[in-house]
């Protein structure tokens, strides 16, 4: 039996400028990061008290079409679609200061199977490697309708997380070299592709 568990990068907390590896100690700062650490370390125990074949993925933001509307990402690529296609209304975000590392979700999936078919389990941490702002996110969402975002975004309070993470940065480098996993798909690329599963909607 090979056991895989979807971590989160939620785990780390704000990692400030320095970019987390799996050596970095967690610091969650959410109930669901609180959950995520634990079965992270449930994990560890069991596949060194018992041996299992079981190990982390400790992913970063991944993003796909498949999001539903709820998520930030899904959302902005949506409505800059709506506001593009002549809808009448603005798009209400919350920090868009925060930083993210955006990466696209098929290759995390991949990053997944190389884990699980590894002769040997180990935890590892899947990032692209390189963050960017939301609002970077927003600028490339709605440039792909060739509109500048800050006529068409505001800003709200309502939407800021009490406890948000300013920045989250990871570091695959050990994925790179035990399992040979790049990320080949970046921030704007990831929008691009949204943008153009998006639009058969519109």
């Amino acid at each position: 039996m090979r056991f895989y568990n979807v971590g989160s990068s939620e785990c780390f907390g704000d990692t400030g400028d320095q970019p987390a590896t799996e050596d970095t100690p967690f610091h969650p700062r959410s109930p669901y990061a609180v959950a995520k650490s634990s079965a992270h370390w449930l994990v560890a125990n069991y596949r060194k008290a018992y041996g299992l074949h079981c190990c982390t993925g400790i992913l970063f933001n991944h993003e796909s079409p498949l999001r539903p509307a709820r998520f930030v990402t899904r959302k902005i690529v949506a409505g800059a679609a709506r506001i593009a296609a002549g809808a009448d209304e603005r798009l209400v975000l919350g920090n868009l200061d925060i930083a993210r590392d955006w990466g696209w979700a098929p290759e995390y999936v991949d990053a997944m199977w190389r884990m699980l078919t590894a002769e040997t389990p180990e935890d590892y941490l899947i990032a692209t490697g390189e963050t960017a702002r939301l609002e970077d996110f927003v600028a490339e969402a709605f440039a792909c309708h060739g509109l500048d975002w800050r006529d068409h975004v505001d800003t709200s309070v309502e939407f800021s997380r009490p406890s948000d993470i300013q920045a989250s940065r990871g570091d695959p480098t050990h994925a790179a070299k035990r399992l040979g996993w790049r990320a080949k798909t970046h921030m704007r690329d990831v929008v691009r592709k949204m943008y153009e599963a998006e639009m058969p909607a519109t």
